[in-house]
């Protein structure tokens, strides 16, 4: 797609009289992606009815969570492509019924492998589905500040999604069952099947002649990632010099070792190797990594605790979670202003360290670990200190970039963070484990080796967060606080 290409058709669209149905759809579009977002959270207060039930392994039980993001991830900025050649819309609808029919999957789910193959189901179908609906909001609301306005709407679910996912697993796994985390999506997608047609029409972008699709990067970097998360999950139950352990990491590095060699030859790569040429956007980048492996793992593991450890019912713990939702919006709020006073990179070494600092707080839990004094301190810090990080990352992320480039810029920044929690799963959860049956094998009991191997998890994701803060300061270029964020005709053009 060339860049005239793309400007003319966001002019076309800023000169298209408003859709009268548009507030409709975007209701019709925010109810989809809440759903989305939704899921994302929604397992984790279910894992361990869910590790019960089908007899889990810990590092088993990481796939769950792992499948998802790493196809949503792998796939994401795929789908906005094929979004841009087939069609938004029928893309959209493609990714619901996917969705429809892998929730179904994951909550019939009578085997291990069944759930698995449920959640990687998902994950492709987010990668359909949440480029495609983005992209046509941004060709709906043609005016300037109804679009800001819808945009604004629909990036107001993503904490709400967040928070309240974990209160709707509570409940539905308490009073239900864990199943029914899953069926809740099939007529929330049977309604976005009925109404979406009759409101959006088809859009695509004119794609310069001979293009074609990166197919082929898409699938070595998604083998290559699948592969080596295997590889370190098999190394929680395997020693490190097994074939199970090595083979896979051996063949995920050669995977992503050929798309590398994939992208600097296509005529259209999924990500330029150029686009990490600027400094910034390469640091926000990597440490996004780090972000999400430290995030994650402390929301799976802390849940594990909470209810294998502590004892609390799912209900309990799904409650126990929303002091983080009002943190992090909190956290928002502040970064948000403290951005255009202080600039994007104290904002963001600041964010990281508290963050850091928050974790470290939490790595004193016992198995005597009280809510309000050993859990909620931390969570309530790093709330905070992670929420401020996010508008100062988003910003630098779009450091430097074009139009035409930053809806890439934020396509690239969100598989980062899909692929840090894969990753911080896979090696923060081998850790524990490692850490907890060394002990239990010197005859500590199971509870007190488990909080241990949880205790080093945080430890090392609070390493991980400082770390980050670490290399922005020293690495970060100046960054204009007042960089506007994405257009709409950007997000159009990638999404």
């Amino acid at each position: 797609m060339t860049a005239d290409s793309t400007t003319s058709t966001a002019e076309n669209a800023d000169r298209l009289p408003a859709d009268p149905r548009r507030w409709l759809a975007l209701g019709v579009l925010c109810g989809l992606q809440f759903m989305i977002l939704l899921d994302i959270t929604v397992v984790n207060v279910a894992l361990p009815r869910i590790q019960e039930s089908l007899g889990f392994s810990q590092a088993g039980l990481a796939w769950v969570v792992n499948g998802y993001v790493l196809m949503s991830g792998g796939l994401l900025l795929l789908g906005g492509r094929l979004g841009d050649v087939f069609g938004r819309r029928r893309l959209l609808l493609t990714g619901v019924v996917l969705f429809a029919v892998s929730s179904t999957v994951c909550g019939a789910a009578v085997t291990q492998a069944m759930m698995v193959a449920g959640r990687f189901g998902q994950g492709i179908a987010e990668a359909l589905a949440a480029p495609a609906s983005l992209g046509m909001i941004a060709l709906l609301f043609t005016d300037p500040k109804e679009r800001t306005k819808a945009l604004g709407i629909w990036g107001g679910l993503v904490a709400l999604g967040g928070t309240l996912g974990y209160v709707v697993s509570g409940v539905l796994t308490d009073f239900a069952s864990w199943r029914w985390i899953f069926y809740i999506n099939v007529p929330v997608a049977v309604l976005v099947l009925i109404l979406l047609p009759r409101l959006v029409a088809e859009s695509r972008m004119v794609r310069e002649q001979g293009s074609g699709l990166d197919i082929a990067g898409a699938v070595t970097s998604t083998s290559g990632l699948f592969a080596i998360v295997y590889g370190l999950l098999a190394a929680a139950e395997h020693p490190w010099g097994s074939a199970r352990v090595v083979v896979p990491l051996i063949a995920g590095v050669c995977l992503l070792i050929a798309m590398v060699g994939i992208e600097c030859r296509v005529r259209n790569p999924l990500i330029p190797l150029s686009f990490f040429a600027n400094r910034t956007r390469s640091v926000v980048n990597i440490t996004s990594l780090f972000f999400m492996s430290a995030f994650i793992s402390y929301t799976f593991m802390l849940t594990l605790f909470e209810q294998h450890v502590l004892g609390y019912s799912p209900l309990v713990s799904g409650l126990s979670w929303l002091p983080l939702g009002f943190a992090i919006g909190i956290g928002i709020g502040l970064g948000t202003a403290a951005t255009p006073r202080f600039g994007v990179k104290a904002v963001a070494t600041v964010g990281f360290i508290g963050a850091g600092a928050g974790l470290l707080l939490l790595s004193g839990i016992d198995i005597e670990t009280s809510y309000p004094t050993g859990i909620l301190p931390g969570m309530i810090v790093f709330g905070v200190f992670a929420g401020a990080t996010m508008p100062a990352a988003t910003n630098a992320a779009l450091h430097g970039v074009t139009i035409q480039d930053s809806g890439l810029a934020s396509g690239v920044q969100n598989t980062m963070q899909q692929i840090g929690s894969a990753l911080g799963l896979a090696v923060l959860v081998t850790l524990a484990l490692r850490y907890a049956d060394s002990r239990i094998q010197q005859g500590i009991s199971v509870d007190v080796a488990t909080t241990g191997g949880y205790a080093l998890a945080f430890r090392i994701g609070a390493a991980l967060m400082a770390l980050g803060g670490v290399l922005i300061l020293a690495l970060f270029e100046r960054v204009d606080p007042t960089l506007r964020d994405p257009t709409a005709e950007a997000v159009a053009e990638t999404r």
